[in-house]
């Protein structure tokens, strides 16, 4: 059975950071293989994972409606499907594929729900999938990636517009009519004593807390070398925090 995890927040908290994180993780407790789902239109989980795309889900939907985008002999099913294989990066635990940017005007309502269809089958493939996901939920919210979540992470910096965005994000997910089975809410970026004094605000949230992930100066240093996030070494604060949260959360092996 498939266990498909989403994450979302307001841009810039950490959601690519602790994707790439969790993804190692699970890596390390033999949960493989894993798809990890860029869903966020300012897409840079590959560069957190230190792979490459060959392109994006966004740009098969645009070829649907070009004339001629589609090669002769080929229906647009046939097309989609043989698109969707060409654009996934394979790895030897990990297999990546990127949503893109929005789609443009026009309607994409049958493209996208053949698009539905193939990304489903892809998934059925997994142990587990985890979804990088902007904060309006937006692939979720059209049923474009996945028929349910099993975990949502909403994360969160200390700051109160961010953690009122986390709050909006929990309420949004009462109208998917995709089921949201647990939602989890991580803080970034801070101490543990500013639970304390976000306390008003996190309620509003309406799950408690689930870890802290601290400021690391290494990520910043990783980015700033075109490094991969994912090869940040074992005693970072930030991999040692999120180890520890979800070995708290699940158990460890």
């Amino acid at each position: 059975m498939v266990v498909t995890i989403a994450v979302a927040g307001k841009g810039g908290v950490g959601k690519t950071s602790f994707c790439a994180l969790l993804a190692r993780w699970l890596i390390g407790r033999g949960d493989v293989p894993i798809l990890m789902v860029d869903a966020d239109p300012n897409s840079n989980l590959s560069e957190a994972l230190g792979v490459e795309v060959n392109g994006y889900l966004s740009d098969i939907l645009a070829k649907t409606k070009e004339i001629g985008g589609i090669p002769p002999g080929m229906s647009q099913d046939e097309f989609i499907s043989y698109r969707v294989r060409e654009l996934i990066y394979e790895g030897e635990n990990l297999d990546l594929i990127a949503m893109g940017g929005p789609e443009g005007p026009g309607c994409y309502c049958f493209p996208n729900n053949v698009l539905r269809k193939h990304i489903n089958k892809l998934t059925a493939n997994y142990h587990t999938v985890i979804m990088d996901n902007e904060a309006g939920l937006e692939h979720i919210s059209r049923g474009t990636t996945v028929e349910s979540v099993d975990e949502l992470f909403i994360l969160s910096d200390t700051s109160v517009r961010s953690v009122r965005s986390a709050a909006r994000i929990a309420e949004l997910t009462k109208s998917l009519r995709i089921p949201i089975k647990k939602t989890r809410f991580i803080l970034t970026r801070g101490r543990d004593e500013d639970i304390a004094a976000l306390n008003e605000e996190i309620l509003k949230v309406g799950t408690p807390v689930s870890g802290m992930i601290p400021e690391d100066r290494l990520i910043a240093e990783y980015e700033l070398a075109g490094k991969a996030l994912y090869d940040l070494p074992a005693d970072a604060p930030s991999v040692m925090a999120v180890n520890s949260i979800l070995n708290r959360i699940y158990g460890g092996k």
